[in-house]
């Protein structure tokens, strides 16, 4: 049974960061790519970040985000990472992870607001 679990996210004060994890479970975690997607309010799911599964690719980041956050994966441990630096209100959302096989997290909030 396939299982991804996001935790790390929050409330943080703008200009603030945050690392957010997706534990990964039930399938062969270092034959995919992975990736971040975010959900706001009355708006739909946008992809932010992927990192693909092969070494020596390059991670790709959404226009919003790319300078600001950084994908990372560790596959002893089955995890992706999405460092979030210097976050802004508009950042404010639901962050998901995929395997892009169709599975996803349950989410976790992020909130930044002074």
């Amino acid at each position: 049974q396939v299982q991804l679990v996001e935790s790390g996210g929050g409330l943080v004060q703008p200009g603030g960061s945050l690392r957010l994890s997706c534990a990964a479970s039930g399938f062969t975690f270092n034959w995919f790519a992975m990736s971040w997607y975010r959900q706001a309010p009355g708006k739909e799911r946008e992809l932010v970040a992927r990192i693909p599964n092969t070494r020596n690719s390059r991670a790709d980041y959404s226009a919003a985000v790319k300078g600001r956050f950084t994908i990372s994966r560790d596959n002893v441990k089955n995890t992706v990472y999405l460092q979030m630096n210097s976050l802004k209100p508009e950042d404010t959302a639901v962050y998901y992870c995929t395997n892009g096989a169709g599975d996803w997290g349950q989410g976790t909030q992020v909130t930044v607001s002074s």
